[in-house]
């Protein structure tokens, strides 16, 4: 906080005030420390016959797979408020309007996979409000799931439902993964 916005804030409480923060804090008491867990003997493990070779990096002898990427999740507040205020840009946008739910995986995968190509971070999808049901269309509900599944975690990052004038309920921000370049 700068030096001027500091002045223009701090002020002295009235007798009121003081006389009000009194009552109200009264009763207040300072929390305890929280005592720290202990930890439990672990049961006895029954022992396992020893193999006659040491297990590898895996079973079938080729190196284990690399862990896979974190799930998705919700886009953070400032990044929602940088997008909405324009200071994030939006890189691309698909609108899934008027596709089956197959077209429009296959539409959603792909364009996903070509944002992180070309180093696209905000992509839009428009799913729609879906008007003609109580709980929203199809894709409104079918799209998050996709988004959240494994063959889309190297891609997707988070995301989070638009602001209004990206389509707001009918639409989601995804913050989409770097390319691994050379790795």
């Amino acid at each position: 906080m700068s030096e001027e916005n500091s002045r223009r804030y701090a002020r002295r409480l009235s007798q009121a005030e003081a006389e009000l923060w009194t009552i109200a804090t009264a009763d207040v008491r300072p929390a305890r420390a929280r005592p720290k867990k202990l930890v439990s003997p672990t049961p006895p493990v029954a022992e396992v016959p020893a193999r006659s070779a040491p297990l590898g990096p895996s079973v079938d002898g080729r190196p284990a797979a690399p862990k896979p990427p974190p799930r998705p999740i919700d886009i953070d507040p400032r990044t929602f408020v940088k997008i909405k205020r324009g200071r994030i840009d939006v890189d691309a946008k698909l609108d899934l309007h008027g596709l089956r739910q197959a077209e429009a995986q296959r539409s959603l995968t792909a364009f996903l996979r070509r944002c992180q190509a070309n180093g696209a971070r905000i992509a839009i999808i428009v799913t729609g409000k879906g008007l003609t049901r109580d709980e929203g269309g199809v894709l409104r509900r079918v799209v998050p799931m996709w988004l959240e599944a494994p063959n889309l975690r190297d891609v997707v990052v988070g995301f989070g439902e638009a602001a209004r004038h990206h389509g707001g309920e009918g639409a989601l921000y995804v913050r989409i993964r770097r390319a691994d370049r050379g790795r």
